[in-house]
């Protein structure tokens, strides 16, 4: 396997829809930054926001998955509880080759503030909007601000395509859009 560059992250959005929106560089000014960097892209957060609480004490089952352990939040700044936890999406619509699996790290700037982005891999041949999860880790509430940089994606190319990719065995979370709960 071998990471790709920023040529080849281009060429595949421009030529191939890979990412949708794509922005040819990274945005800075006054923002958490986005867009494509040396060896990756920093994917933004959409201003949907799903904020998990305790006000109907529901378990939280991944199994049988129950709505009333959230709030939706459609909002430009996200406020996230202290030792919390939100699930919200990427702006951009990923389509993967079936020769490449992505993964995902959090920003520097959340993570040096306790808040925590997780992401699972993106696997060969899989598309859709990326469901992204954060967690804060602090005793205090936490900010998390729309349309502005959350996580960075890296690409890893095999040497040739995967045998079953994502799309062929048609997985659960094939083109998903919006904020997406866990599914069985």
């Amino acid at each position: 396997m071998s990471i790709m560059s920023d040529k080849w992250i281009r060429t595949m959005s421009q030529e191939h829809g890979m990412i949708e929106p794509f922005v040819d560089g990274q945005v800075r000014k006054d923002n958490i930054s986005y867009g494509l960097s040396s060896y990756g892209y920093d994917a933004r957060v959409a201003p949907e926001f799903k904020v998990f609480t305790n006000v109907d004490s529901v378990i939280v089952d991944p199994k049988d998955f129950s709505p009333k352990s959230f709030v939706d939040r459609d909002t430009d700044v996200c406020i996230i509880p202290p030792n919390s936890f939100a699930l919200a999406r990427t702006v951009e619509y990923f389509r993967i080759p079936k020769d490449v699996l992505v993964i995902c790290l959090g920003k520097s700037t959340y993570a040096r503030c306790g808040i925590i982005v997780n992401v699972t891999p993106l696997e060969p041949g899989w598309e859709g909007h990326v469901t992204l999860e954060f967690s804060n880790t602090t005793p205090l509430p936490a900010k998390i601000y729309a349309n502005e940089g959350a996580c960075q994606f890296l690409f890893l190319q095999g040497n040739e395509p995967c045998e079953t990719a994502y799309s062929d065995r048609q997985g659960k979370y094939q083109g998903q859009r919006g904020v997406t709960l866990p599914k069985l």
